[in-house]
């Protein structure tokens, strides 16, 4: 079992999310605030976290690059969801520190089959 934390302000999205990893057996942990995020990240020590790249406060972004930037949490790997696709987007996430990235709406397997990958993979984060 995979603690997973997911940074997503949209509640239906959360309990989407939640329910499909806890189905999956995992232990999901939802952040709703972006501004708490990284605080709840250092807290629960996720194997993987998910977040949003359109938040208010924080962008979801922002947090990959405070992820990246915390020694605790460098290696997580991050996987980015956003309902904002536009040409270029993937490649800014990845160079931000995300190592994957699912469009909205999200297609279910590919959301449970990336989140096998990232676990599964498990190796230092470049960068």
């Amino acid at each position: 079992m995979a603690r997973i934390l997911v940074v997503e302000d949209n509640a239906l999205n959360i309990k989407l999310f939640c329910d499909l990893l806890a189905a999956h057996g995992h232990e999901p942990h939802a952040v709703t605030d972006s501004r708490e995020a990284l605080e709840r990240a250092q807290a629960a020590k996720p194997n993987l976290i998910i977040t949003d790249i359109q938040l208010p406060h924080i962008s979801g972004m922002e947090f990959i690059r405070q992820v990246r930037d915390d020694p605790a949490l460098r290696d997580v790997p991050i996987m980015a969801v956003t309902a904002y696709a536009g040409a270029g987007d993937e490649e800014r996430v990845r160079d931000a520190g995300a190592q994957a990235y699912v469009s909205k709406p999200i297609s279910v397997a590919r959301f449970v089959d990336e989140v096998t990958a990232l676990l599964e993979r498990r190796e230092p984060v470049a960068g």
